[in-house]
């Protein structure tokens, strides 16, 4: 018992706050040895300094809780390796990305005041009926939610015997930024008639109209200078806009280099 040290001096000594420490013990990941009966306080050991660095040091390269709680939990060394090479992965492909949008970023700068060159048009979009499923995201998880997003609509598809009849697309019914979360629909065009159990995804017609369009070439994060621009173009040219703003994925990421995806962005409009 006189090993045993109280939870703020561990805090200190692991450099994990005591809200962290609770934390990670409601998660089963770093139980106190002793937990005071009467008073609740917890008490841990000496020997509880390493597993709390590798949780402090697995937290801040961004290791999911979960997969913390499996690395600390295998008793095979091989796994173990085997679960930090997949996230060295994913961490070397956060890298490479952190690099591109900071060479994105210094293509912008150099432009000074003038923005990407974009060619708009203005054509008449049909009537879309589609496979849709809307959901409440953030900026951080936009693109992991569109990705489960479309994998929900195929597996929903697929127990409907559908398949999709034209590209898919994404609608932003609100701004989605650091500081708001915002509703965006899902959407993969299927035959009119097809139909879904009760369940997220539905089955439902997307207006047509006129719309204001523009191809962006080049990876997703990249497109907000295909929105300034269309946007723009619009207040420009005395229009309104009609309708939440779409994203049409014109090719498949897994068969074209990021640099070379294509995506339609369409403004709804009425004329001023």
């Amino acid at each position: 018992m006189t090993d045993l040290i109280p939870i703020g001096r561990f805090s200190r000594m692991t450099r994990l706050s005591i809200k962290a420490l609770r934390f990670y013990d409601e998660q089963g990941m770093l139980k106190p040895l002793r937990v005071d009966p009467s008073s609740g306080y917890r008490f841990y050991g000496r020997v509880q300094a390493n597993r709390a660095e590798a949780i402090r040091i697995l937290r801040s390269t961004g290791m999911p809780i979960d997969e913390i709680r499996e690395v600390l939990a295998e008793d095979d060394p091989e796994r173990t390796g085997k679960r930090l090479a997949m996230h060295r992965e994913r961490l070397l492909e956060r890298l490479a990305e952190q690099e591109r949008m900071l060479r994105f970023l210094e293509r912008l700068i150099d432009r000074g005041e003038g923005v990407m060159p974009y060619q708009v048009t203005v054509k008449q979009a049909e009537p879309k009926f589609v496979a849709a499923l809307r959901l409440r995201t953030s900026l951080a998880a936009a693109g992991a939610d569109v990705q489960r997003g479309f994998g929900t609509l195929v597996q929903a598809m697929s127990a409907a015997g559908a398949g999709p009849v034209c590209k898919p697309f994404v609608i932003h019914h609100e701004v989605v930024d650091e500081q708001t979360d915002g509703d965006i629909e899902i959407c993969i065009p299927v035959s009119p008639g097809t139909t879904f159990p009760d369940g997220p995804v539905r089955a439902v017609e997307i207006p047509g109209g006129q719309v204001a369009a523009t191809v962006h070439r080049g990876p997703y994060a990249e497109i907000s200078p295909a929105y300034h621009y269309v946007t723009g173009w619009i207040q420009e040219q005395g229009h309104q806009h009609a309708g939440p703003p779409r994203e049409i994925y014109l090719n498949d990421p897994q068969t074209v280099t990021q640099d070379d995806l294509l995506t339609e962005v369409q403004f709804p409009i009425s004329y001023g």
